[in-house]
């Protein structure tokens, strides 16, 4: 094996063979769920919906009351206490529900609500794809690719691709929950490709967070960063099918 007076931090061990080879094309495209392919209802559709449930439509009526509530929630998910409750929220369904109910618990709307509000978080239509999500993953299968989603989620966002009709595009999910790790782990990108039968080496993660999904690249990924910003259009996953033509 070569060496190198500065090492790259790795969890793959390429060949030299392979280190002074051409990189080989990609054959399989991962991507994050959250912020990447879908993207949650916006507040007040998720408001309204727990409101309707729990009979509390009336408070949201009143002048002010989703950006009130809207601060609190920001000024809430500060609190070090709910702080504390995020960290590995998405390890299992049961630390995600705690952590949720924590951090709603200090809401007044959402206070005696948190079951409400976590059934319509989990609601197989709270989750909706961005505009160019669905193109991109068919020309991708079109291309002959194999596709897979690897993100840090609580329970099985499956349910969320069934519902929009793009389970058929996606041929495997890697959920944190269901690994008992989250990103940048590298079992979860490694898994991925296992069930994709694809090389690291010939694959492409796709992601918003630098940390968490370009942790891809010590993997031996190529890595490809979205702006961490909540679009209402398309998300850009255009970009994508330029880098595997």
């Amino acid at each position: 094996m070569i060496r190198t007076l500065f090492e790259t931090p790795s969890a793959y061990r390429p060949t030299d063979a392979e280190m002074a080879a051409p990189v080989p094309p990609v054959q399989a495209v991962l991507l994050d769920f959250s912020n990447t392919i879908f993207q949650m209802i916006d507040l007040e559709t998720w408001l309204r919906r727990v409101g309707a449930a729990c009979d509390r439509l009336a408070v949201l009526d009143e002048p002010g009351a989703v950006t009130e509530i809207s601060d609190q929630l920001r000024a809430a998910f500060r609190l070090p206490s709910v702080v504390a409750l995020q960290e590995g929220r998405d390890l299992s369904s049961e630390q995600h529900r705690r952590a949720m109910r924590g951090w709603w618990g200090q809401v007044d709307f959402l206070r005696g609500a948190e079951e409400a509000a976590y059934r319509e978080l989990t609601a197989p239509d709270a989750w909706v794809p961005y505009p160019d999500t669905e193109p991109v993953l068919r020309t991708l299968r079109e291309r002959g690719l194999r596709v897979g989603v690897v993100s840090d989620f609580a329970w099985d966002l499956r349910t969320h691709l069934a519902h929009h009709g793009l389970d058929a595009l996606v041929d495997t999910c890697v959920i944190s929950y269901e690994q008992g790790c989250e990103k940048p782990d590298p079992q979860l990108f490694v898994k991925a490709c296992a069930d994709l039968g694809a090389d690291p080496r010939a694959s492409l993660m796709v992601g918003d967070n630098p940390v968490r999904d370009g942790g891809a690249a010590a993997c031996g990924l190529r890595t490809y960063i979205l702006p961490a910003e909540h679009r209402t259009g398309e998300r850009g996953l255009g970009d994508v099918l330029r880098l595997v033509t």
